[in-house]
């Protein structure tokens, strides 16, 4: 596939649901690997609509990339629903936050006891609901984090999420994962075929994965 000119939806980073005023769920996600590929595309002449939940990081080659700020995975929901339909490419590398909870506090909660239960009710699957109505020409791509029998979970979203390509990352890797600058990384692809990669920078990985989609698809 030719980059040139395609329109190429990427999400990176966390997304933060609040609990109250000044708390939040997250995770330990910075959004680099996204905004990694979120450049690389760039230079391969895509049109990139990146839609980045809280992240510090600093993002370059500005002329190709539009971000979009969100912080809550259902704003991530809608900014991607926007663009869904024309994209040619989709690549979900953001961690989003699968629950959130059920009640937000409007002040600060005070500590009062020892323990304290909040309810938490599921989030929107952005990169499912994206499968369901994905087009024929669209290319997908997904990315799996796991803990135990790594390639069986990421096989069963590539099927289940209609997925073109799935990333996989184990945190049984050293060096991969969140907070690191370097990841380890496999691909899967609807075809069947499985790549492994050594550990590498995460600029070096994004470079990786979109040669495999320029190479495959």
């Amino acid at each position: 596939m030719n980059l040139e000119g395609k329109i190429c939806v990427i999400t990176a980073g966390p997304t933060y649901e609040a609990i109250d005023p000044v708390r939040f769920i997250g995770n330990r996600s910075s959004g680099r690997m996204g905004i990694e590929l979120a450049e690389f595309v760039g230079h391969r002449g895509a049109q990139v609509i990146l839609v980045l939940g809280p992240s510090s990081i600093k993002i370059n080659n500005s002329e190709h990339i539009r971000v979009i700020r969100v912080e809550t995975a259902e704003q991530m929901y809608q900014a991607v629903s926007e663009y869904s339909d024309a994209m040619d490419i989709g690549i979900f590398a953001a961690a989003v936050s699968d629950y959130r909870p059920a009640v937000i506090a409007g002040q600060k909660i005070k500590k009062s006891g020892d323990t304290m239960t909040i309810e938490l009710i599921k989030n929107k699957d952005i990169l499912a609901e994206v499968g369901k109505r994905k087009k024929p020409n669209q290319i997908l791509v997904g990315f799996a984090l796991e803990t135990n029998d790594e390639i069986e979970h990421a096989k069963s979203k590539l099927d289940r999420k209609n997925l073109d390509m799935i990333v996989m990352n184990s945190l049984r890797d050293e060096g991969a994962g969140f907070q690191h600058l370097t990841n380890k990384v496999t691909i899967l692809d609807r075809h069947n075929n499985i790549q492994k990669f050594e550990l590498k920078t995460k600029r070096e990985v994004a470079h990786d994965i979109v040669q495999y989609i320029e190479d495959k698809f």
